[in-house]
């Protein structure tokens, strides 16, 4: 699996501390940009899981719905609220 495939899965909306600050997230891409480039810490636990599921995610050794839980775990970890959208 490559980095420009697009790997998709229900959105996720992070709001941050900033009310106009909205990031939508629903592809691997995104949630690596997102977590690499938005959120405000980068050293907690379900932080670090989230990018390890991120990258398994990409080589195809786990599912996009993994993904999506981890972002919201990393996003409660980080006081960052996260609204799950559902299709």
């Amino acid at each position: 699996m490559e980095w420009d495939t697009p790997i998709e899965f229900a959105p996720v909306i992070l709001m941050f501390h900033d009310p106009d600050r909205l990031l939508s997230v629903r592809t691997a891409i995104g949630a690596a940009n997102a977590l690499m480039k938005e959120f405000p810490c980068d050293d907690g636990e379900e932080f670090l899981a989230a990018i390890k599921i991120c990258l398994d995610v990409v080589k195809g050794s786990a599912e996009p719905g993994e993904l999506r839980a981890a972002i919201i775990r990393a996003a409660d970890e980080a006081g960052i609220t996260a609204i799950a959208v559902l299709h």
